[in-house]
């Protein structure tokens, strides 16, 4: 099954360059357009999208509060940021309102391709420019301290976009004590996501990611 994509950006030439870009991907199709952060709200709703495209700046609600209100309402959708913006308050705050990933709208057809497929499959997608920030912006080597040896096993795991199913094979344990791991590292670093957890651990050099961002 195609991986099905809502665009949503108030610039009609966006929308349409961005549908143009995708129909190269066989595994790729296109759903619906959404001209401001409302109707981006709406035709989730409707469309049940696998994926959106979300610009941060839009008229009648913007990408932010649309970003927050779709991840509550529909959470198998993942959302990517995708926006000119690139400042460090909007970007914590498109990742605590759920987006899986923060991209600049510099990057090149091909790699936002890429970015969607990793997306779909659990990873943390980022521009160059905005892991750059993140990684500057603060040492999490504290955070990652407070983990035990397994929990930093499973950390990698979640960086990497496992489920908890994925993990429990992987490190050889009961799927029930991947969960409990998860619950314990996110408290331990006060991250509200795996997406959040995926950030301390490329901050601190955990992992690195793969593809379009670093």
């Amino acid at each position: 099954m195609p991986i099905r994509i809502l665009i949503a950006d108030d610039h009609g030439i966006v929308r349409q360059g961005l549908r143009m870009y995708l129909q190269y991907d066989p595994e790729l199709v296109v759903v619906g357009e959404a001209s401001n952060g409302r109707e981006a709200v709406d035709l989730a709703g409707k469309l049940r999208p696998d994926l959106i495209l979300m610009d941060i700046l839009m008229p009648q609600l913007d990408g932010l509060e649309a970003i927050r209100l779709i991840r509550h309402a529909y959470p198998d959708t993942e959302i990517i940021a995708l926006t000119s913006v690139l400042d460090d308050v909007i970007i914590h705050q498109a990742i605590r309102a759920g987006a899986i990933g923060y991209l600049l709208k510099d990057t090149g057809s091909d790699e936002l391709c890429r970015a969607i497929h990793a997306a779909i499959n659990g990873q943390v997608q980022l521009s160059k420019q905005v892991a750059l920030r993140l990684a500057s912006e603060s040492d999490e080597e504290s955070s990652i301290q407070s983990l035990s040896e397994r929990e930093i096993a499973v950390l990698r795991e979640v960086a990497l976009g496992r489920s908890n199913k994925e993990i429990a094979v992987a490190l050889h344990i009961a799927e029930k004590t991947v969960k409990a791991h998860v619950g314990s590292i996110l408290s331990k670093l006060g991250a509200a996501s795996r997406t959040q957890a995926t950030l301390v651990a490329i901050r601190s050099g955990l992992v690195k990611l793969e593809g379009p961002p670093v």
